[in-house]
């Protein structure tokens, strides 16, 4: 056993072992060493106190400026209040009844010390009640505390059970015992010459550097060597999985000469762009192959990844077989189905009169169908009849039998759980080839990272006939009128023969009121606006007189389907909806969107958002209203969607505001990420090199056998958990 893998409990104590597991997922000395700083202190830096999380835990190192005590309840009660600041912003720190005493004593100004708490709001006012707290100038003599302010201090990500510094406490507690011939039992992950090459020190070096550094240069040292040892674990994970999909049987599809694929381009209206053709020419080499196709297709909003995805159908149909689209909602796979069967006129009624020759059936299969439409279309696709099917999560369940399910396209994968995915791929009498979708520009180190085991296509140009897309903020709260000119703009796209969509975050008919208040409300925000109170709102007031529908997702199946029907006919001049129209919605006529509280969409989800406008041959235009003011964050984000229609560029604006973990949290299968010290932004060099290094270890050495502290590695850091989620890919 190595030492890393000893219980917590030996080195910390029983109690300390406890909440240390419970409250942080940390059970074992390697748990707690890999458990890293979020960052370091030093003795003259201040913490930006005007960057506080709401109810979230914090440390903050600061300097007291003030205490005062007041007394309540006609004296019988006493409350401490002690102002620190940091020279960016001040926090109140909050003590009552015999909790004052000490820190009354300890807390005069002056004083510098690290405070730790949860952040809430009272009269306006960021504060910490009871904070825990630990002096940073308590030191007598001098040489102590020259060391001191030269020392970089590790501030751990910590809970409400346990501090910082009591993390820092049983970390060096463990280091200790690990001293000298104690990391002799540490295993090396990396190999002897990868890390030469690359000058990489030892993990104990390592290990001991992160959390003793004695110079800014070990810090970097460390996170070079324990970087790599996250992105070569995780890469090697990822070609093992590749290594052993490509050992599966499949049956090759290579579609009939002339056959149904063929008839279908020879009645396209238009001509594929290079890039369409170049990713169906790499989807049709892996469907010709006897393993399965493992592949990603990304492509930016409009960019026509529906028209290569039914190609690929169509080609699997040809060879004999069925192909089944996955949609995450409704609404989607009743637009795609429609869409299919539009763009296939008869060659989509097979078998029935009036159907085209090499014609195939296209069914469609959701949850809230009829008895007898379903009774039907579960026949046709157990006899063969349905040559694609187009449907939601109701094509997983035990009852849907297919003849031969050759292809899986999956629309949208972020939406899916891995369950899901591998129930519909356990279908087929082999695994069918798998073909993933999603609209959401994927910079290449996620795509590396989250779906390793996949190969990636990109579709980056956009179709002949699609038009640019103007997209402006509209500050309403600085700037009332731009909101009112942003209806006048809406109108006149539709005096002009267009359509509209306003976007709300939410429905109105919630019971929100009814629920507790949560810290934002409590700060005094305003909850987001909503659909049906919008659409109440445009009806009587700026939009009166046009004809305007409400959508969203609680609505009956076929109401959504009725409205989005007259809506792409044209019936429907303004739709308020949900964002139950981000993806797949295609209304060509539609010209302008005016998203309502913005700032409260993630970046790329405003991306796609905006991709439902500008479809057709009239120019686009996107309105994004916010009250945000013009210094918030918030508008920042605003900014960069309206600056650039470039959905890569802000798919890395948008990873870089978020945590690691969110991003990764598919390949982590929902569990505390095992990307604790890689970020997939900044270090696309380390994960691009780990990958090329993984893959020639694996084809040299599949079974990891003469590499035995690397397999160890790889079960801890790719658990049982994870070590599924890939399997299932």
């Amino acid at each position: 056993m190595s030492a890393l893998d000893e219980p917590l409990k030996k080195s910390v104590g029983g109690r300390t072992a406890t909440v240390l597991a419970d409250h942080l997922d940390l059970h074992t000395v390697g748990d707690l060493l890999h458990h890293y700083p979020r960052r370091y202190a030093e003795r003259g830096e201040l913490t930006r106190l005007a960057e506080l999380p709401l109810d979230e835990h914090v440390t903050v190192v600061a300097q007291v400026a003030k205490a005062t005590k007041k007394t309540f309840n006609g004296g019988r009660g006493v409350r401490l209040e002690v102002v620190v600041t940091d020279g960016s912003g001040s926090l109140t720190l909050v003590f009552f009844g015999k909790g004052v005493y000490k820190p009354e004593h300890d807390l005069i100004p002056g004083r510098r010390g690290m405070f730790a708490g949860k952040v809430s709001v009272f009269n306006h006012k960021l504060q910490l009640a009871h904070p825990e707290y630990k002096l940073l100038d308590a030191l007598d003599d001098e040489e102590a505390v020259d060391s001191f302010a030269n020392q970089l201090i590790p501030l751990y990500p910590a809970c409400k059970q346990i501090a910082s510094w009591s993390i820092a406490q049983s970390v060096q507690t463990v280091l200790d015992s690990l001293g000298g011939t104690g990391w002799a039992g540490v295993g090396e992950p990396l190999p002897p010459a990868l890390r030469e090459a690359r000058g990489l020190i030892p993990l104990p070096e390592a290990l001991e550097k992160v959390h003793r550094p004695r110079t800014k240069a070990d810090l970097e040292d460390a996170r070079d060597r324990l970087k790599w040892d996250e992105a070569y674990v995780l890469q090697v994970a990822l070609a093992r999985r590749r290594a052993a999909d490509s050992a599966l049987p499949a049956v090759p599809r290579v579609p009939a000469a002339q056959g149904l694929l063929t008839d279908f381009d020879a009645r396209l209206p238009f001509t594929l762009t290079d890039g369409q053709r170049k990713v169906s020419a790499e989807i049709f080499d892996d469907l010709a192959t006897d393993h399965p196709m493992h592949r990603l297709l990304q492509g930016e909003v409009g960019s026509g990844k529906t028209m290569v995805a039914l190609r690929a159908m169509l080609a699997v149909v040809d060879a004999g077989g069925q192909a089944a689209m996955l949609a995450p909602t409704e609404v989607l796979a009743q637009q795609h189905h429609r869409s299919i069967t539009e763009m296939m006129g008869d060659l989509a009624q097979g078998g029935m009169l009036g159907g085209a020759e090499h014609g195939t059936k296209v069914v469609l299969l959701t949850g809230s169908m009829g008895t007898a439409g379903r009774r039907q279309a579960l026949l046709d696709l157990v006899t063969g009849e349905a040559g694609v099917v187009v449907g939601t999560h109701a094509l997983i369940e035990d009852k849907v039998q297919f003849h031969d399910l050759g292809l899986v396209v999956v629309d949208e994968q972020h939406r899916f759980g891995v369950e899901q995915r591998d129930a519909l791929r356990g279908k087929g009498k082999q695994p069918p080839h798998l073909l993933v979708m999603t609209a959401t520009p994927i910079p290449r180190t996620v795509a590396m990272t989250v779906f390793g085991d996949l190969e990636t296509s990109v579709l980056d140009q956009l179709p002949a006939g699609r038009s640019p897309i103007a997209t402006h903020v509209v500050p309403a709260a600085d700037k009332p009128h731009f909101l009112a000119r942003a209806w006048e703009r809406v109108r006149e796209e539709v005096e002009g023969g267009h359509q509209a969509y306003v976007v709300c975050p939410r429905i109105g008919d919630e019971e929100a009121d009814a629920k507790k208040k949560t810290a934002e409300d409590e700060a005094e925000r305003r909850p987001p606006l909503a659909v049906l109170d919008i659409a109440e709102q445009l009806v009587k007031g700026p939009l009166a007189g046009l004809r305007i529908e409400a959508l969203h997702g609680r609505m009956h199946p076929d109401a959504k389907d009725d409205v989005m029907t007259r809506f792409a006919a044209g019936e429907v001049d303004v739709l308020v909806a949900t964002t139950v129209i981000e993806v797949g919605v295609n209304v060509p006529n539609a010209t302008a969107m005016v998203i309502m509280d913005a700032d409260r969409f993630g970046v790329s989800q405003l991306h796609q958002l905006r991709g439902r406008v500008g479809r057709g041959s009239a120019p686009g235009l996107c309105l994004l209203v916010s009250e945000m003011p013009e210094a918030a964050a918030a508008r920042a984000r605003l900014d960069a969607v309206a600056g650039t229609l470039d959905g890569f560029e802000l798919s890395r604006i948008d990873l870089e505001q978020r945590r690691e973990g969110d991003v990764l949290g598919q390949a982590q299968s929902g569990t505390r990420s095992s990307l604790r010290m890689l970020t997939v932004i900044d270090d696309e060099d380390v994960i691009a090199a780990a990958r090329e290094e993984a893959t020639a270890l694996v084809a040299a050495d599949p079974e990891l056998a003469g590499h035995p502290d690397l397999r160890s590695a790889l079960e801890s850091l790719v658990d049982a958990d994870r070590e599924e989620y890939l399997d299932k890919g």
